[in-house]
């Protein structure tokens, strides 16, 4: 029986996830003579942790970016969550199942696509592609129709619809696996890189639907991806992990307040200036093409930097650079 819990607003919560941990061991590698037999032989384990410690709650008709660099961990937790790999402990539960032990029921209800792998069978057309997966998931045929006309019109499939999969370029395989993950409505999507090597118009296509998919069928998405215009474009929340730890999850903004407090202004005088200017307790460093630079903390107003400048200068143009997400997710990981 499936059993559902609800947040504390009293909103479905689809994913939870409490301590959630992952190690892959492999036999220690020998050197010298026979070395891969005597590695093969070995009961010496090397550990590598893949996740360590992830706790998280999803609930439904979220589109939450989950973020980290290469190796942060990402990949493994979306495996944990589609029942492909077993967590080596913590809790797990994806609409009160549990992932691997219930793997065909959670099947039914989640749509996965890896952007550096296709489920679309590489010598047949795409339409025919479709219509198997349709009948796997037992789509019967006037909601089959239903759904592909609405993938036709979200995806623009039309033009390689007859094309066989091993012939279509990136952008047009992406759109196929997008509409074979979303044909059989499923609550939950799992979108791992969906726009990688893609040029800007097939991103601009998935990133439409991959918002009218959320919106319109309060489809729950877990997004993890390196394209940080992807979730400034699609992402409400964001989970930041690293070395299979959580370091934040909230909104951008929260996120931005938290981290990248400092912004620059940029200034051009009506007279040269020197190397440098000071304005009261501010100083500001002089640009190579002339103009000077002031960094403000997060307590520090463009106003008052303004007023105090403006009394021994003639201000003749001025730039605000606010902190941006690549520079906040920059600056904590390289920190």
């Amino acid at each position: 029986m499936l059993v559902t819990a609800r947040g504390a607003l009293g909103s479905l919560l689809v994913i939870h996830a409490r301590g959630l941990r992952k190690v892959f061991r492999r036999p220690r590698r020998v050197e010298g003579r026979f070395g891969a037999l005597r590695t093969l032989l070995s009961r010496e384990q090397v550990e590598t942790v893949a996740v360590q410690d992830v706790s998280f709650d999803i609930e439904a008709g979220e589109l939450v970016g989950y973020l980290g660099p290469n190796g942060a961990g990402k990949s493994t937790t979306v495996k944990m969550l589609t029942g492909v790999l077993t967590p080596t402990s913590g809790e797990l539960t994806v609409r009160g199942l549990v992932p691997w032990r219930d793997r065909t029921s959670n099947a039914r209800s989640i749509g996965v696509v890896f952007g550096q792998r296709t489920q679309l069978w590489w010598d047949l057309p795409l339409i025919e592609s479709l219509r198997l997966i349709g009948a796997l998931y037992d789509v019967p045929q006037a909601e089959f129709g239903r759904s592909l006309g609405r993938m036709r019109d979200l995806l623009g499939l039309d033009p390689f619809l007859d094309t066989p999969v091993r012939q279509l370029s990136l952008g047009q395989r992406m759109r196929g696996d997008l509409a074979a993950a979303m044909l059989y409505h499923p609550i939950i999507l799992y979108l791992d890189e969906p726009t990688v090597g893609l040029d800007v118009l097939a991103k601009a296509a998935v990133r439409d639907f991959i918002a009218e998919t959320n919106r319109a069928g309060r489809t729950t998405v877990l997004l993890t991806t390196h394209d940080l215009d992807d979730v400034t474009a699609l992402c409400r929340r964001i989970i930041l992990i690293d070395h299979g730890r959580v370091l934040f999850d909230g909104t951008i903004d929260r996120l931005i307040a938290s981290y990248g407090a400092e912004r620059h202004v940029i200034v051009t005088l009506a007279e040269p200036g020197d190397a440098s200017v000071s304005a009261g307790s501010y100083a500001g460093q002089r640009m190579e093409d002339g103009r000077h630079r002031f960094t403000l903390g997060a307590q520090e107003g463009v106003p008052a930097l303004l007023a105090a400048l403006g009394a021994s200068h003639t201000i003749r143009d001025l730039t605000v650079t606010e902190p941006d997400l690549e520079d906040v997710i920059k600056r904590i990981y390289a920190g």
